[in-house]
């Protein structure tokens, strides 16, 4: 059985609102890989997110960022932390972003989330700056945008690429 250790989730999370949304509506309470799961946790999201214009895919996606930037703030600071394991909006919040324009398909959404992971582990160049030099939740959002961006450049050109070739999209 898996238990949830007291420096996953904060006693908090179950009588703050804010806390429990920074923590992934639960997907951060997962002891193992809480940033994984809380990126999986964004699949409904992106589902509904799919069905909307670009447009609005873009604006929800930015309102989102704009409030992680205060929600991961406001609840690191009462975690009194940088950047809590458990508080896992800032991937639930930017993974969608790797998909603007992206047919909504799995595969497509595997490769995506494959990426995404990638770029917000591996932290290659700007990401890695951003995530040692840009601090609060600007810092904390900003470094998981960059790594949906880098995987949204990434997929467009592997989309432009095979999209009707070798993985036909309807």
């Amino acid at each position: 059985m898996i238990s949830l250790k007291s420096e996953q989730a904060p006693e908090s999370v179950w009588q703050n609102p804010w806390h429990f949304i920074a923590c992934g509506f639960g997907a951060g309470f997962f002891p193992y890989a809480p940033g994984t799961v809380g990126t999986l946790a964004a699949i409904p999201l992106i589902a509904l997110l799919a069905k909307t214009s670009l447009m609005m895919y873009v604006i929800i996606c930015a309102l989102l960022f704009a409030a992680g930037i205060w929600l991961c703030g406001k609840v690191n600071r009462d975690f009194k932390t940088e950047d809590h394991r458990a508080a896992v909006f800032d991937e639930f919040a930017t993974f969608p972003v790797a998909l603007i324009g992206i047919p909504l398909h799995w595969y497509w959404m595997l490769i995506a989330f494959v990426l995404f992971r990638f770029f917000d582990i591996i932290k290659p160049g700007p990401i890695g700056w951003v995530d040692r030099h840009v601090h609060g939740g600007l810092g904390v959002m900003s470094d998981d945008l960059l790594a949906a961006l880098a995987t949204l450049i990434v997929l467009h050109v592997i989309v432009g690429l095979f999209g009707q070739g070798w993985i036909h999209v309807n």
